[in-house]
């Protein structure tokens, strides 16, 4: 729990000392779904928290700003926007820099990222990078960019290439990053947006799964962008955004169905296939669909957190990026109902996709005190939208210019390079599958409900088959395909 501090004790700083740093990212999406419920709940506990811990420098990065319709929603952007200004210029934080990527007709710009970042008006040496003639600009005091942003060159954004994407097609994944001189010490923030899992289904056929390996070399190429670029030389940096990181699903359904039989269900609409698996007396425990993931013990899904263990997306940067070691709960998905702000969606396994990483310099550039380090969840106790925001204050050192990183940095890269090839290698292998048991079963639209959501069938002893059903086309039967696994 965040102790509140007065304000003249904690915000008090001279150049010599150090600087404490607030880092948010939170995938904001749903929020502008619901605009009128959840935007002024989460502007107050985001202010709440701000207030708490009483940071010289704020970053907050974000992600699928305005939502799934932007064209709908770009006022409320703009509002949200003004909310967070308005709340911490009470709080004494004159100095804003705002860059909101709103160009949405460039299918192969636009990134629906957002980052915010805002100075203390105790923090008086603070600088800002001009990439495009490579030199420090002054901060003053406030400039926000909505729209096209692409000229702005205080800040550097790019969308993933077009082969990363699935099926070769845009999606709003990318990153955007800004360079700071934040009392004598460089750092760049990067907020990076990766690929989600498109289907359940999909993910659990391999480990790791096809979307954990498009995250990786997205991820790889991206590092790889910074450590080649001649005209900015590396520096320290803090990655924080949606990385998308999803438990290992393979791995996760064998602990889950343990003596359980797995059977697959079809109709002629492909994305109403599922996966049932039944205990020894036909009942279901956990479905698995396109976007379906309903286990009967959902929430108890993340107790002592054993879900942790499969946290295994970014095993192959461990060498390159750090990160503290956390115990909240994934931050994802999470019900975007203000009266369940704890419960889980059973769309998704849980998961920790929202992440505060580092580059293997940040623990020379920062204060080893546990005390001023806490790695966390905002909005335990509210509804904050589908992904809880995730946030890191640290303190950090002054006048420390920039640190180098140890060793060669390119090998490393190419290290993480083989072992996603080798990865790419193993998931193209055949698979060895038993030849399912198959059966067939013709269901006349005329005999069942008007929208049946569930239907029974019985079976042998006390098994019983449940399906989901979609009426499709003009005819006038359905044909339900099960597979005994």
């Amino acid at each position: 729990m965040l102790e509140s501090k007065t304000h003249s004790e904690s915000h008090k700083k001279d150049v010599n000392t150090n600087s404490i740093l607030l880092l948010v990212t939170a995938n904001v999406g749903s929020l502008f779904e619901d605009p009128l419920t959840l935007m002024q709940i989460w502007v107050d506990e985001f202010l709440t928290t701000a207030r708490q811990i009483c940071p010289h420098f704020i970053a907050l990065h974000l992600q699928e700003v305005g939502g799934k319709i932007y064209d709908k929603s770009s006022n409320q952007v703009k509002r949200f926007v003004e909310l967070l200004c308005e709340g911490l210029e009470k709080q004494q934080f004159f100095i804003f820099r705002i860059y909101m990527d709103e160009n949405i007709n460039a299918s192969e710009q636009f990134t629906a990222l957002g980052n915010l970042y805002f100075c203390h008006r105790t923090l008086v040496r603070s600088c800002i990078w001009n990439f495009e003639i490579n030199s420090w600009e002054p901060t003053q005091r406030a400039k926000k960019y909505f729209g096209n942003i692409e000229t702005i060159p205080t800040k550097e954004k790019s969308k993933f290439p077009l082969e990363f994407f699935p099926d070769s097609k845009w999606s709003r994944k990318g990153f955007m990053r800004t360079r700071w001189n934040i009392d004598g010490t460089i750092v760049d923030f990067v907020n990076i947006h990766l690929f989600h899992d498109a289907s359940n289904l999909t993910a659990v056929e391999n480990s790791p799964s096809v979307y954990s390996q498009m995250r990786r070399k997205a991820l790889l190429h991206t590092l790889q962008r910074f450590y080649n670029d001649k005209n900015n030389e590396p520096v320290p940096y803090f990655l924080f955004g949606d990385f998308n990181f999803r438990c290992d699903s393979a791995s996760v359904i064998k602990e889950l169905t343990r003596n359980l039989t797995k059977h697959r269900a079809s109709t002629t609409n492909a994305n109403s296939s599922k996966v049932f698996y039944r205990n020894e007396i036909g009942e279901n425990v956990l479905i698995i669909g396109k976007k379906e993931f309903h286990y009967v013990e959902n929430q108890g899904m993340i107790k002592d957190n054993w879900l942790s263990k499969y946290d295994r997306d970014p095993e192959p940067f461990n060498d390159i990026l750090c990160e503290f070691e956390f115990d909240f709960k994934p931050s994802y998905p999470f019900e975007e109902d203000p009266e369940l702000p704890n419960q889980y969606m059973k769309t998704r396994c849980p998961a920790w996709c929202d992440r505060v990483l580092m580059s293997s310099q940040i623990p020379e550039i920062s204060s080893p005190k546990k005390a001023y380090e806490q790695y966390n969840t905002m909005g335990k106790s509210i509804c904050m939208g589908d992904h809880k925001p995730v946030y890191l204050y640290v303190e950090m050192k002054s006048n420390k210019d920039i640190v180098k990183p140890s060793g060669n940095f390119l090998e490393l890269l190419q290290d993480v390079s083989r072992r996603i090839s080798s990865d790419d290698c193993n998931i193209t292998k055949k698979r060895h599958h038993t030849k399912p048991i198959t059966q067939f079963i013709k269901f006349n639209k005329s005999t069942l409900p008007e929208n049946p959501c569930t239907i029974f069938v019985p079976r042998r002893k006390c098994q019983t088959l449940r399906c989901c059903i979609n009426f499709e086309g003009r005819n006038d039967f359905i044909i339900l395909k099960e597979s005994i696994l």
